[in-house]
């Protein structure tokens, strides 16, 4: 098994700590015709990883699909500036971002199917670089659109033949359930699928359906609201391991714009290492589930077969 990252395949005992769903460069927001500062300046980013591996911060995940602006080329040498372990994204995002170049809504299944595997396999274009999960993807609504499900049958085909880890795009609703069902219909082990965005629907019947199901529970707004909503999030949280789910939970912060890190007075990428972990174990988390949670469950995800 190993780990795919922008500078190679890596054995999953050498990834740490690690955020699993965080974004560079993304123009989601621009797309969508709003004002976005986006995470641009390579200088300041190297900053804030060097602030986060001072948390033992090891490994980022960089689930931006091409279609919102993914950079293989800058985030192998960002990798190769910081030391940093980064695992680059690939697929679609959601209805609202599908490039009319890509023509999906023309095409097959299978042929979208293979196009994405010859990138798994073979990285991107002519650079060499292979991203290590798909992702995020998921529908723009509460429902899975036509165009939604055709790339999400794709996308299965293409997690059955490579054994690519999913990270989907799930918002305010339980949607993710929906994900699921295609998933299971095309034949995916759902152990390498994570629901995102989970805080959206803070439903602890929703977030047990998804964890019973064998996905994983992917908890990625870490800091976006904090106070009372914030311990609410650790109850459910909490609610999960006692349940005996801890092997399927992730932490992430989903962050993709330069207002959020800590040199414009942002969270960071240390808020979960600094904050967040602390009030978990105020809570009363022991420690070893902590350490699963952030450092077991990403490699047991992100782990691809040779």
């Amino acid at each position: 098994m190993h780990i795919q990252t922008v500078l190679g395949p890596v054995a999953p005992s050498e990834i740490g700590f690690t955020l699993p769903a965080e974004h560079f460069y993304t123009q989601s927001w621009e797309y969508a015709g709003h004002t976005s500062y986006l995470l641009e300046d390579d200088d300041v980013l190297a900053e804030e990883i060097a602030a986060f591996q001072k948390q033992d911060g090891s490994c980022i995940v960089d689930d931006t699909p091409p279609s919102i602006g993914r950079k293989p080329e800058r985030l192998l040498q960002l990798s190769r500036r910081t030391g940093l372990h980064l695992v680059m994204g690939c697929g679609w995002s959601t209805r609202e971002f599908v490039p009319p170049e890509d023509r999906l809504e023309r095409r097959s299944v299978a042929d979208i199917a293979t196009q994405l595997t010859d990138e798994i396999e073979h990285g991107v274009g002519n650079t060499g670089i292979k991203p290590g999960v798909v992702g995020e993807f998921g529908p723009e609504r509460s429902f899975i659109s036509p165009l939604e499900e055709r790339f999400h049958r794709a996308i299965s085909r293409a997690c059955r033949k490579t054994g690519i880890a999913l990270i989907t795009h799930s918002w305010k609703s339980d949607v993710g359930l929906d994900q699921l069902d295609l998933f299971d219909e095309e034949g995916v082990d759902l152990s390498r699928v994570a629901i995102g965005h989970l805080q959206t629907h803070p439903i602890l019947d929703y977030w047990l359906k998804v964890v019973e199901r064998g996905a994983y529970a992917l908890i990625d707004n870490i800091g976006i609201r904090m106070g009372r909503y914030e311990e609410r999030i650790i109850g459910l949280i909490r609610e999960l391991i006692d349940r005996g789910y801890e092997q399927q939970v992730l932490l992430s912060h989903d962050m993709g714009q330069d207002d959020e890190l800590r040199y414009y007075g942002g969270r960071g990428y240390t808020y979960l290492a600094e904050i967040f972990l602390p009030q978990m174990r105020d809570a009363g988390i022991a420690e070893s589930t902590i350490k699963a949670i952030t450092i077991d469950n990403p490699r047991h995800l992100l782990a691809m077969p040779d």
